[in-house]
């Protein structure tokens, strides 16, 4: 009984560590947490995410390779840690305005850079998913490639948004531009993830009805409900607090009935 535990527990561990989401968990938690005052916060939590995540990756999978996602991580916040120590006052402002932006870029660059190296970095947590006969059928490899774009999508919008608060608002804590955006954007990149694969595969199998947009859309339209009260808690608009709750409500609805 115990085994069995074991194996299940463990089986969970690794379908964990199978998706590119833990890859980008580091860089999730430093671009959302990075702020004036919160530099060696956000370095410190994203450096021991990934080194507890590359550890507990060979544990369960002993003897496997390093994957690039894992390799981007580990250097670039190892280097993130080294100049948070050594850097001036003057450079320790500048990167705590403008770390999360340059973040998002790195990550950006490494979607895209991984696309046009052929090797896009979806493609090895898929690998470890599906049967090796599939690695080199071209619906899988057009597959990574998708996925890995949105990606680079988000990252990019993220960035933006990112940038946009601090040299044009002059505001990094502004709750659209460094926080409500760029969540939506990383939220609807995960969402992607999980629903494109299943419309390929219902394609491929030649089923009658594949998953509908409203399964890609719906937790988008959920994420309204919790948007709108954090605009009536934290900003001055309460008519859009309102409208977004409202909307949110009525969306959630409407793509339930369509599913």
């Amino acid at each position: 009984m115990r085994t069995e535990a074991n194996g299940t527990a463990t089986g969970r561990v690794s379908g964990i560590l199978e998706n590119p989401m833990v890859g980008m968990a580091p860089w999730i938690i430093f671009s959302l947490l990075v702020g004036p005052g919160r530099f060696e916060l956000a370095v410190g939590l994203a450096l021991a995410s990934i080194v507890a995540l590359v550890v507990l990756g060979r544990l369960v999978h002993p003897g496997s390779s390093w994957k690039l996602l894992e390799l981007a991580d580990v250097v670039f916040f190892a280097a993130m840690a080294v100049v948070g120590v050594l850097a001036s006052p003057g450079t320790l402002r500048w990167l705590e305005t403008y770390a999360g932006e340059v973040s998002n870029l790195a990550l950006t660059a490494i979607a895209f850079g991984s696309m046009a190296l052929r090797v896009p970095f979806t493609l090895q947590y898929a690998r470890e998913q599906v049967d090796p006969s599939l690695w080199h059928t071209p619906a899988f490899l057009r597959t990574n490639y998708v996925i890995t774009g949105v990606w680079g999508l988000a990252f990019l919008v993220a960035a933006i948004a990112g940038g946009y608060g601090d040299l044009v608002l002059h505001n990094p804590d502004n709750l659209w531009t460094g926080w409500i955006i760029q969540i939506l954007a990383i939220v609807a990149a995960l969402r992607f993830t999980v629903w494109y694969p299943e419309v390929v595969r219902a394609r491929a199998s030649g089923a009658a009805a594949p998953p509908r947009a409203a399964g890609l859309l719906l937790p988008l339209a959920g994420l309204l409900v919790p948007v709108g009260i954090a605009v009536l808690v934290f900003d001055n608009v309460w008519w859009l607090g309102v409208a977004l709750i409202v909307a949110g409500v009525l969306l959630t609805k409407a793509l339930r009935s369509g599913e």
